[in-house]
């Protein structure tokens, strides 16, 4: 098949989580013989603040790491859809991309004829936490929106956003995340995330703060967009920050670290239960003992108990993190029973397959 895919960003995962999936399907995609190409705008603000922080350096690097992942900057005014979009079959339209570029692909794509088959690929919680932002995308002409929980897709339904759409989960790139596990640690704990908007300032505080200073871990922490009293309190626990970090080196983190914690933004927690983002699939492929704050896996992803561990407060964080240094088999066992569960179910490689029977759905 010819593929096009609008991506926010392909080559920038500053403060932009969904990139590992992006590109994991990507490489799918050009490992089964499929022709691609991927279009991002010019100056997107993931790329922008990649450069502003961080210099030209991560962009050479990631090119050097994925030789095969190419992707097109275009501007929206000037933009040739026309010749973009000849001769393809598929065409995803990730929810990071302006309103009037998914108008017009819609628009396309209805003078065409319906040539190919075009989805929205919604990854966020957007359609619940910012409804007016989500009600100025134009899907009339889409075959429909690939939906990464089933609350997510049943919120399109319901809005009327769409007049179909299908679960589409993300999945680990165990191209990328692969099990690996150092004989010596350089700690006991490595927390991978955003700070954000205030989205799970009191749960990192529970979860992750005050465990690691009640037991006196080595603890780290990386990710962006870190407030000056987010610093603070790392600081007083005794947690080093380590800023910003490609999103393809965490395996390597990882597997300098003991154990790792999974702390759910609130909006997945209380309006979309059921979804763990993509951090929890990072973990499992890389063999590391994970511990959660509170969610809901709804959607029977995993077992929990078996494929990492759920602390409903602070103390029983602190128990669970404990344990899981104390026994060794315990934490074996875990982090194995989860990476199987991420073989058996969990890849991209299985998303790619769903995707395939999404289309065999559409043409049938």
């Amino acid at each position: 098949m010819n593929i096009v895919m609008f991506y926010h960003s392909l080559v920038s995962d500053w403060n932009h989580g969904n990139a590992h999936f992006l590109r994991g399907i990507a490489m799918e995609f050009i490992k089964r013989g499929h022709h691609l190409e991927i279009y991002e705008p010019q100056n997107g603000w993931s790329v922008s603040n990649l450069i502003a922080t961080q210099g030209g350096e991560p962009l050479r690097e990631f090119q050097a790491r994925f030789p095969l992942l190419r992707s097109r900057t275009y501007a929206i005014d000037t933009f040739d859809l026309d010749r973009a979009l000849d001769d393809v079959d598929l065409v995803l339209v990730h929810e990071w991309n302006d309103p009037a570029l998914v108008r017009r692909i819609g628009k396309h794509r209805a003078k065409t004829g319906g040539a190919y088959h075009l989805f929205f690929h919604d990854t966020h919680h957007r359609a619940v936490t910012a409804p007016e932002q989500m009600r100025k995308y134009d899907l009339s002409h889409y075959d429909g929106v690939l939906a990464y929980g089933d609350l997510l897709r049943d919120v399109y339904w319901h809005c009327g956003w769409t007049w179909r759409a299908w679960t589409w989960r993300e999945a680990a790139d165990t191209n990328v995340f692969r099990a690996s596990r150092n004989c010596h640690f350089d700690g006991d704990l490595v927390w991978i995330g955003n700070w954000g908007d205030d989205e799970r300032t009191a749960e990192l505080r529970e979860f992750l703060i005050e465990p690691v200073k009640a037991l006196r871990l080595r603890a780290k922490v990386f990710g962006v967009r870190y407030p000056q009293h987010a610093l603070e309190m790392l600081r007083d626990a005794g947690i080093s920050y380590g800023g910003w970090l490609p999103n393809y080196r965490v395996p390597d983190v990882f597997a300098r670290f003991r154990l790792t914690l999974h702390v759910p933004r609130r909006p997945y927690v209380d309006l979309l239960p059921g979804i763990p983002t993509i951090r929890p699939f990072e973990a499992l492929a890389c063999s590391i003992p994970l511990v959660c704050s509170p969610w809901n896996d709804s959607e029977k992803l995993f077992e929990p108990g078996r494929d990492f561990l759920i602390a409903k407060n602070s103390g029983e964080m602190k128990r669970h993190l404990r344990a899981l240094l104390s026994d060794k088999k315990m934490a074996h066992d875990l982090s194995e029973h989860g990476l199987q569960t991420i073989r058996a179910r969990h890849t991209c490689a299985h998303r790619v397959d769903e995707l395939m029977s999404i289309l065999a759905e559409v043409d049938g």
